[in-house]
């Protein structure tokens, strides 16, 4: 074991953009990483670059030789007609997820840093890693969906299954179902998927109920914990806490691999859950327990949605790398009621640039937020939907 923890940066990840008006936007990873290096908790040597990019015969781990082909040829500068006549077909021609120039290369790049990020874990390089711009989980073999082209995750499980013949638990904690991973390994027994989310009765994509369990070899690796809309973090916390660890626990695997949308928040525009940055301090928190509880500590952390990327996004992914490298900021806001100053180069920066009021502090100030309306009775709903998730597990 060389390294504790390594932090996966592929260049060309941020071109991934499908336009300035999109809310999927790759300041973000700056906004994030910069945040981490004016706190001194991300350093050069922490860095890894992978040395390629996802070609077919990785891409095809997943996805249809006829996707990734159409793919690469709307990603020119100037596609034929009918390549875009044919976009539809593919899921690339909508308002979500349009069709840009260089999509392939940009898609492609997200995919090499998280089958890198996994590489690093499971040959030993590495006991944790992190790739803040993977975690697109929405991608099918066969189209893209809600701002995702390839499927970076399912593409790194797949290849941890092939090479390592690894057992993966892939936890979804964006506030979007983990539709695509879900059906990719919806058969396989040694892929068990787990996604905590809003309710698909409201939000995108509109899947990720309880009774969706697997099929065939692999009925029984599949759980899901839909939460009420307006679901705030006592609850979300209780339904996270007391099912992932019987997940976990029942499933007994050989790596974590974890997605860290940071959607839930109150101040997200996408969703409709009322938490605050407190969720995002405690869920990496409680994966990385159960890494070093279940899986000899081999955890691979990626990113995922959040659309408040001035004011949550930053904060919510650079918690995950200081609960992964037990940094001190991570170890303070752990104490009850504690909190922590953001620092004031990093705000001084990005302030003028933020269309909203930036946060100065690591940790929400929530006492002056009226709580919301049924409360108990959402908190009940959670509770009975978390019971059943997890009926068949001791």
């Amino acid at each position: 074991m060389s390294s504790n923890a390594v932090f996966i940066r592929h260049p060309d990840s941020a071109l991934y953009k499908f336009g300035e008006e999109h809310p999927f936007n790759p300041i973000r990873l700056t906004l994030a990483g910069e945040l981490l290096q004016s706190v001194d908790a991300l350093q050069d040597e922490d860095i890894v670059i992978p040395a390629y990019t996802a070609d077919s015969s990785l891409l095809t781990l997943v996805h249809r030789p006829d996707y990734v082909d159409i793919v690469q040829k709307l990603s020119e500068d100037l596609p034929s007609p009918d390549d875009i006549g044919i976009a539809a077909k593919y899921g690339l021609d909508t308002e979500d997820t349009p069709f840009f120039p260089g999509m392939h290369a940009a898609a492609a790049a997200i995919v090499a840093g998280s089958v890198e990020a996994a590489d690093q874990v499971m040959s030993g390089k590495a006991l944790h890693a992190y790739h803040m711009a993977g975690g697109l989980h929405h991608a099918f073999p066969d189209r893209g969906a809600g701002f995702c082209v390839y499927n970076d995750a399912a593409v790194a499980i797949r290849h941890l299954r092939q090479t390592y013949n690894a057992r993966v638990l892939y936890i979804d904690t964006d506030v979007h179902h983990g539709d695509g991973v879900q059906w990719v390994f919806y058969d396989d027994p040694q892929v068990c998927t787990y996604s905590i989310h809003e309710t698909g009765k409201f939000l995108f994509p509109g899947t990720g109920f309880v009774h969706e369990k697997g099929t065939d070899a692999g009925f029984g690796t599949c759980f899901n914990v839909p939460v009420e809309p307006y679901t705030e973090d006592d609850s979300w916390l209780e339904s996270f806490r007391e099912s992932v660890e019987k997940v976990a626990a029942a499933f007994k695997p050989d790596i974590i691999i974890s997605q860290h949308g940071c959607d839930a928040h109150a101040y997200d525009p996408l969703s409709h859950i009322h938490c605050s940055m407190r969720i995002y301090k405690e869920m990496p928190a409680i994966i990385h327990q159960l890494a070093h509880r279940y899986a000899g500590g081999r955890w691979t952390a990626l990113g995922g949605g959040g659309y408040d990327i001035w004011r949550v996004v930053p904060r919510a992914w650079s918690l995950v790398w200081l609960a992964m490298t037990d940094h001190s900021i991570a170890a303070a806001l752990a104490e009850e009621g504690s909190n922590a100053p953001l620092p004031q180069p990093w705000l001084d920066k990005w302030k003028s640039l933020s269309p909203e009021e930036l946060p100065e502090w690591w940790l929400d100030d929530w006492s002056e937020v009226p709580a919301i309306p049924r409360r108990e009775e959402i908190a009940n709903k959670n509770r009975a939907i978390r019971l059943i998730a997890v009926q068949d597990l001791a």
